[in-house]
């Protein structure tokens, strides 16, 4: 299915770095989950919108494998798309860019589960699904 790529844009900021003046790893993952919030902003569904409708969507796997380190005010650009749209299901994809110099930062995905307030499956709202697809 994959759909519109959306782009997202983080600055590195000191906080945000290693001893060895790099972004530590598990940051990736608080950019990847901005840039999904954007992703379904920009498909004009929030999650906000979702949770107002008793539907939440829990992170059940997330995979990032890492090219090269971002460093102190580098420009992350990250492509955002949905890559799979099943039942219960949504598999979100990212791939991430140094602005300027177009080198490759890291790919990966999250899946998430469409849950209801008691933590059971259910399939997304219609409205959800007609906004994404």
């Amino acid at each position: 299915m994959p759909s519109r790529t959306f782009t997202h844009t983080v600055r590195v900021i000191y906080a945000y770095t290693d001893q060895m003046s790099v972004v530590y790893y598990g940051r990736y993952f608080e950019f990847i989950e901005a840039a999904r919030n954007e992703l379904l902003r920009e498909c004009g569904f929030t999650y906000k919108e979702l949770e107002s409708l008793g539907i939440m969507l829990p992170v059940v796997s997330a995979h990032l494998d890492y090219f090269a380190p971002a460093r102190y005010d580098d420009e992350i650009e990250i492509h955002t798309h949905i890559e799979k749209l099943e039942n219960v299901r949504v598999t979100i994809a990212y791939t991430a860019f140094e602005k300027s110099s177009r080198q490759k930062l890291f790919s990966g995905y999250t899946i998430h589960a469409f849950v209801n307030t008691n933590g059971k499956p259910t399939r997304p709202p219609k409205a959800f699904l007609e906004k994404v697809q």
